[in-house]
């Protein structure tokens, strides 16, 4: 305590902040093992000294990783976790979960585990601050402390990017004892200087996730479904706490309990003075805040002991589960001045009176003093906790014992479920001697896959270096061990893991002859980790016998006999094999002796001796994957004399013909029957589903449908009937009164506002599209003051509704408008069209009508009739840069437009440099590009003043990574064919991503490979990282054929020879009529229908595969029913029908594109607005591209979302500028543009405009909240304030639906309540960028 009150001394003197030496000390002087540098690095297991509890399991060994997290298993690829939400798929202690990297020096990551006395006093001093009363008499053993100094975010390095000088200080402490565990963060005074960091994935869109702090238990049965969790801080304003805020007293210490079972209980719930005074409103609940909740499935009565008190579990939908059901959640404490969540999947699996959380695993505790002597006085009252889940405690006179309870079988420790399929996973290392050669190898994996109901055991070891590999082939006995721990058990006898379970040694000596070689070999099991999979290492040590290339090793068939005791099983036989090599073989054998030793409990059974009996035996070693391989079919039974030896049964050894799902019933001998179960019917030797609905058998009463299921069939309701209390008939659902119907309601008139019944009795009132108000008053809106029809047109107001009618002269809908020239409507020519109406184009000059010659077309020179300026304009009237001269001086000599016209692009750059726009990397200013005699750009381009020179292809563009520095070789550069096919999506997607990586991509990023027609090659490899794949030949990866560094998988060409005629491009995929949303998933534009505002998920599909593209920005045209998107990755903006067929065009190509994000699009005007985060730009452009130009290029940083309303003229868009993030508005035109929220908000992702609601609303991903105003500011408010990570938004009825980061989905949310009611996780995992919502009809022009 000493050491903790002179840090709290510290602490007073320089101001509430944790000073630097309150973290416990760390680095080389004190003996810390140093993490490799790295992006995605883990630390070889650390073996504690004693074991610890964590979340009520044994933890033998921590592994910590670069990302801010420590586990008690090794960690997957940082992709399947870094970026996701609580929990995690894998135990975690996370004090600093995001994408962290120590590569090029940037910081240090240390670990130890420590039992100094200075050490424990320190962390038991800032305990018993966060817990003074349960943990007063708390005296820690030992302690595990990673600290993470100096550390920096990831970062996608190029060119133009310098490394970011913010970096993170923080540390974590876990100080146990034999009894109980606490778990310290420690936050320094500036430790934080980031507070998250960019997902790999995400390209040019600029975006940052938080960091998450917490605990995740991980061990869920289904990794789609959550698991227990604690969150501390997710939010950028809870990590901005943890440095000044406590639940200790002491700002930036947290503290933890994290040795129960049911949940991890945060310290400050007792008593203890927070860091920093706080309102009331950081704690919204004083009568619940700090008190942990038990896990139960009668939750509300269950009581367990416990550090605090009790409070009843609040339930509800939260969502975050891929499927519906509801999940307890229970509020603690937590840094942001909120309350932090703990989470469990399935409340209703755990058992009263079972300390498990529905998990099958080994939670008792110390084995290393664990025993079952009578001295102890142990009883189940005490000590229940070390028998499994799914096992009872039976109390004995000298002791107690733990035994699995029916379909589930073990020593009572550790159970697993009958005829289940396991896993065991584990490392293996050696040091051998294979003829004259030495070999060794370290933690090389080992794999065993057992099918319990039959007794196979298939063994997989990769990375046996040869030709150690080869030579341990006859080294069955090491797979074998799998075949004796879950052998087919006959009636009375016990496989080897019902007596030791998943924890013993073995050691098995093996003597090879004729040659005498000597090998030992010790295998230990140390318990079931996640997902019920047994660990293992392996050591093998001694001599081996050599086998040459090419030779096979065959295994006949054996039996052994194996001797019990209460603490041991032994074994010993001979054993022989068959070497063979082409037509010559050789039998060869070895001597075995092999002996298990375990803790059993003294009060059980155990035969004397049982003999195993293996049918089938092979060994394979696989040249091409490095893998060793065993497999065995194994029974048990009882030992007997040879004399007696009976036929035994096919159920037992496998042979039976019964086929699934038919079981096999022994009989006498060697009989036995095929029987069915309830539901199916024999059928042969096999079962055929027995359909009770077409059959009559079903018990469904009236206005019920009946479903057949494979073996039963269940009763489901028509539409507006309920179930019955019997549970198959069904009776009418009673509605509530309708006040809709009944006329009891506040609306406006019928032909002003809609009624919209909530279905509890109570009515929503809305005005129709064309009136403003309440519902309740609304009135019309002129539709005609925002100018909606075309130039050539009258506008006419009515109620509710306008009208356009074209000018005489003119034919037309009054929305578009043609020049009619004897009857016969005529389109005016664009000169003609800005003499006419000047406003409609953008202006050459205040008040300059331009002047067009006989045909139509611009004349070559225009003069401003006021001003006096003259200049020449180009073929589009587009005024041609420096031939402005000024009033009163001799006009410039323009030529004719058509001379213009035929300039090539090089011809045309080398006239007007100003207008050439610029490539990935600018060729510098005044470059004068260098043309051939055809006009086209020569291959070779170098600035004349710099020095600089670089290739280009035959658009002009720079070729990435070619430019050479002055005073070098210039590069060799092609010429450019003619005729050159178009890039194909491969070559699109590879150009892009160089272009991405500025060039240059380093060793761990991915560039795809291309064969010389544009097509995908078959196998794809991520830079030198090892990793391959097969592709289709669309580019996407093939399931199942990602190989491990080292091997390379087989992989055919998918793409036939070049035929005469061209491939088609991708196409639409046409979506069913009605409502529906589309959303953006990188490559693929996803289709989600809506039933209702229920999301139908079956019958969601992908629209449209775009391969080479990250497309971001979304919306629909419903006039002509066309998608527009943008994309990131091709620099370009894009659309295409909705009819089977259309194929995608791009209407914005990457000139003057750097990184296009947001898109609107205005049905009336036929006009579509964008930002652009690169150029930090606003622009505008009609729907085929034409008439581009920029709105806003000032006073914007981080431009993300856009919206329309198309009926009124306004824009809408956000800015999450860390600074000073704001939502704007302007007219279409760029006119009136005004901030219109800038407190109180984040990092505002997505926007939405409700045409029917006419609310503006958006998404949150800083503050989390989803929020709405009126168009002018007013009325704001909250509608849901616990997003997880949203991206983008769209409104429709009384939903709202919006793609999330953390959950990589679509999310609905209720307008009304602000609930979670639905969410849609496709299968292909990835980001989701933009959403929009496809309406049956135009909801701003259906009046």
């Amino acid at each position: 305590m000493r050491a903790v009150a002179a840090v709290l001394a510290a602490v007073l003197a320089v101001g509430a902040a944790l000073p630097r030496p309150g973290l416990l000390p760390h680095g080389p002087a004190r003996g810390d093992a140093r993490l490799r540098p790295g992006d995605d690095e883990s630390s070889p297991g650390l073996l504690l000294r004693r074991a610890l509890r964590l979340y009520g399991r044994a933890a033998r060994r921590l592994y910590v990783g670069t990302n801010g997290v420590i586990s008690t298993q090794d960690f997957p690829r940082e992709t399947q976790y870094v970026d996701d939400d609580f929990p995690t798929d894998f135990p975690v202690i996370a004090p600093f979960l995001a994408d962290l990297d120590t590569s090029g020096d940037r910081g240090n990551i240390y670990y130890r585990q420590d039992d100094s006395r200075d050490v424990l006093d320190q962390a038991v001093g800032y305990i018993q601050a966060g817990f003074p009363r349960s943990a007063g008499a708390f005296v820690p053993t030992n302690a595990f402390i990673a600290t993470w100094e100096e550390v920096g975010a990831y970062q996608e390095l190029s060119q133009d990017t310098e490394p970011s000088t913010k970096l993170n200080t923080f540390q974590a402490v876990i100080a146990y004892n034999d009894e109980d565990t606490y778990t310290i963060f420690l936050y320094p005074d500036g430790g934080l200087q980031f507070l998250g960091t960019r997902p790999k994935e995400s390209y040019n869109v600029q975006l940052e996730l938080p960091a998450r702090v917490g605990f995740s238990w991980g061990d869920s049965d289904d990794p789609k479904r959550d698991g227990l969790f604690h969150s501390l801080a997710s939010s950028e304003q809870a990590l901005r706490n943890l440095e000044r805020e406590s639940n200790t007293g002491i700002p930036g210490v947290w503290v933890f309990h994290v040795g129960g079972t049911e949940h991890v209980e945060p310290g400050g719930g007792e008593g203890a003075a927070p860091a920093v005074p706080q309102s009331p409103a950081e704690h919204p609940n004083p009568g619940t805040a700090g008190h942990p909740h038990p896990l139960s499935s009668h939750a509300s009565t269950a009581q367990r002991p416990s550090h605090g008190s009790h409070s009843p579990v609040l339930l509800g939908f939260v969502p975050g589960r891929r499927d519906t059901q509801e999940r307890s959640r229970w509020l603690q404490p937590r840094g942001d001045g909120g309350t932090g969540q703990s989470y469990s999947a399935n409340p209703s699996s755990y058992s009263s009176g079972q300390h498990g959380v529905g998990v099958e695993e080994d939670v008792h505790f110390n084995p290393d003093v664990f025993t079952y002597s009578a001295a102890s006085k142990e009883t189940c009252a005490q000590h229940h906790g070390r028998c499994s889940p799914h096992a009872f405690c039976t109390d004995y006179a000298a002791g107690f014992c733990c035994h699995c309870r029916a379909t589930f079988y073990g020593n009572g420790r550790q159970c697993l479920p009958e005829g289940a399929v396991h896993r065991l996973n584990g490392k293996v290392s050696g040091s051998l001697r294979v003829g004259r050669a030495s070999v060794r190898f370290q933690d090389v994996d080992l794999h065993a896959y057992i099918v319990g109901s039959d007794g196979r055991a298939y063994t997989a070891i990769s990375g046996v270096p040869q030709p150690a590999a080869r030579a341990l082939l006859p080294l069955l006995p090491v797979g074998g061990l799998f075949a004796w721990l879950f052998a087919l058990e006959e009636p009375g006898s016990e496989n080897g893991f019902s007596i030791t379970g998943a924890e013993f040694t073995q050691s098995l000596e093996v003597t090879f002859y004729p040659g005498g070689e000597t090998v030992q070999v010790t295998q230990t099991a140390e318990g079931l980790g996640p997902d019920n999979y047994l660990s293992l290492r392996t050591h093998i040590q001694g001599e081996v016998p050599f086998l040459p290339e090419n030779v096979t090793v065959h295994i006949t068939p054996y039996e052994e006999l194996y001797s019990y005791s209460s603490s041991a099983v032994a074994s010993s036989g001979q054993r022989e094999y068959v070497v063979a090599a082409g037509t010559a073989n050789q039998t060869l054998s070895y001597r075995l002796r092999q002996n298990i030793t375990f803790s059993g409990c003294p009060h059980s059974r155990l035969p004397a001796r049982q003999r195993l009996s293996v049918a089938r035996a092979f060994a394979l070693f696989d040249g091409h994957e490095h893998v060793l391989r065993y497999a065995l079919a194994a029974r048990i039974g009882p030992a007997r004399d040879d004399a007696e030896n009976p036929g035994v049964s096919p159920c037992h050894d496998g042979s039976h013909a019964c086929e699934a799902p038919a079981r096999c019933q022994p009989g006498v001998g060697t009989e036995y029957t095929c029987e069915c179960a309830a539901g199916y019917h024999p059928d042969g030797r096999g079962c055929q589903d027995v359909d009770e609905c077409a059959e009559g058998l079903s018990q469904c009463g009236p206005f019920s449908v009946c479903l057949n299921v494979p073996g039963s069939y269940r009763c489901e309701c028509r539409s507006g009937y309920r179930p019955a209390g019997d549970g198959q008939a069904c009776v009418p659902l009673a509605p509530a009164s309708d006040p809709c119907e009944d006329g009891r309601h506040p609306c406006a008139p019928g032909d002003r506002a809609r009624c919209l019944s909530r279905g509890d009795g109570r009515a929503t009132c809305e005005c129709l599209p064309g009136y403003t108000g309440d519902g309740i008053h609304c009135s019309d809106v002129d539709e005609c003051a925002e100018s909606p029809c075309h130039p050539a047109a009258v506008c006419y107001n009515t109620p509710g509704s306008f009208s356009c009618r074209c000018r005489p002269g003119y034919a037309g809908d009054g929305l578009q408008c043609a020049y009619a020239v004897e009857g016969n409507p005529q389109r005016l020519t664009p000169c003609q069209h800005e003499r006419m109406y000047p406003r409609e184009v953008p202006p050459l000059g205040d008040g300059h009508a331009p002047q067009c010659d006989e045909q139509g077309r611009y004349r070559p020179l225009q003069c401003h009739g006021s001003s006096g300026h003259c200049w020449c304009v180009d073929a589009a009237g587009q005024e041609i840069a420096g031939t402005r001269t000024a009033p009163g001086t001799t006009p410039p000599r323009c030529g004719s437009p058509e001379s213009i016209q035929q300039l090539t692009p090089c011809e045309h750059a080398r006239m007007y440099p100003r207008e050439v726009p610029p490539g990935p990397s600018p060729v510098g200013d005044s470059h004068v590009p260098q043309c051939d005699e055809q006009g086209r750009y020569r291959p070779l381009q170098c600035h004349g003043s710099s020095g600089h020179c670089w290739c280009v292809d035959a658009a002009g563009q720079e070729i990435a990574g070619t430019r050479t520095a002055p005073g070098t070789t210039p590069p060799r550069c092609g010429s450019p064919e003619p005729t050159e096919r178009p890039p194909s999506m491969c070559e699109r997607w590879r150009q892009s991503l160089l272009e991405h990586y500025g060039g240059s991509p380093r060793g761990d990023q991915y560039v795809p490979q291309c064969d010389p027609s544009g097509d995908f090659t078959p196998l794809q490899c991520h830079g030198d990282s090892g990793y391959c794949w097969c592709v289709e030949q669309s580019g996407r990866e093939i399931p199942g054929t990602r190989s491990e560094p080292g091997t390379t998988p087989p992989c055919l060409p998918s793409v036939a020879p070049p035929s005469v005629r061209p491939e088609p491009r991708p196409d639409v995929s046409p979506p069913a009529a009605g409502m529906f949303l589309l959303y953006a998933q990188g490559q693929q534009i996803g289709y989600l229908p809506l039933n209702g505002t229920r999301l139908h998920k079956e019958a969601a599909k992908t629209l449209l595969s775009l391969h080479g593209s990250i497309v971001v920005g979304i919306d629909y045209d419903c006039r002509e029913r066309m998608i527009y998107w943008t994309d990131v990755a091709g620099r370009t903006i894009s659309r295409a029908g909705l009819e089977p067929g259309s194929e995608p065009e791009t209407i914005i190509s990457s000139a003057g594109l750097i990184s296009p994000e947001g898109l609107a699009v205005d049905h009336l005007r036929r006009a579509m607005f964008w930002t652009d985060s690169g150029l930090d730009r606003i622009e505008r452009a009609r729907l085929d591209g034409s008439e581009r130009r920029v709105l806003f290029d000032t006073e914007l940083v981080n431009p993300r979302a856009i919206a329309v309303d198309p009926v009124r003229g306004n824009l809408y868009w956000t800015d999450w500028n860390r600074e000073a993030p704001k939502i704007e508005t302007s007219t279409v035109n760029g006119a009136n543009r005004r901030v219109l929220v800038h407190t109180d908000i984040g990092l505002p992702n997505g926007l939405t405009f409700d045409p029917f609601s006419k609310l503006l609303c958006w998404a949150d991903a800083g503050t989390k909240h989803l929020e709405c105003t009126f168009p002018d500011g007013t009325g704001r408010r909250v509608i849901q304030s616990n997003l997880n990570y949203p991206f983008s938004i769209i409104s429709y009825a009384n939903h709202f639906y919006h793609t999330d980061w953390r959950r990589d989905g679509v999310i609905a949310v209720n307008k009304e309540t602000g609930s979670f009611t639905d969410e849609y996780l496709p299968e292909q995992r990835s980001h989701l960028y933009g959403i929009t919502a496809v309406y049956p009809y135009c909801p701003g022009a259906r009046k």
